[in-house]
């Protein structure tokens, strides 16, 4: 068995800067990510946004907890939740909706992939 330590998440080097795939409004936000593992079915790692609207556009079912930063996930029909850094999200498969992104936000994840 091997145990993947993610370690010191609030520091982690993080890549690049990218867009979001579908932002929503101005400004837009920026996503850099760490993918720490990725064995079979579970991708992990450090994820962080700056401020701005954005679709969540993972189907997967996915676990998050929020090390900095605040905002709102609102899924389509649903009510916003609010967010701030130590709150964790069990997002279920098609969890579809919109981020809004008040403060920087930085995340660990666990993205659950069937099949």
């Amino acid at each position: 068995m091997k145990i993947t330590h993610l370690k010191d998440t609030l520091n982690a080097e993080l890549g690049a800067p990218s867009p979001v795939g579908v932002p929503v409004g101005e400004p837009i936000p920026h996503t850099r990510v760490a993918e720490v593992e990725r064995p079979d079915q579970v991708d992990t790692g450090v994820w962080e946004c700056s401020p701005g609207r954005f679709r969540r556009q993972i189907v997967q079912q996915e676990f998050c907890h929020f090390i900095a930063g605040r905002g709102t996930f609102t899924p389509d029909g649903g009510e916003p939740i609010a967010f701030q850094a130590g709150d964790a999200f069990l997002l279920p498969e098609n969890s579809i909706g919109v981020w809004d992104i008040q403060e920087t936000v930085r995340k660990t994840f666990a993205i659950i992939h069937r099949g």
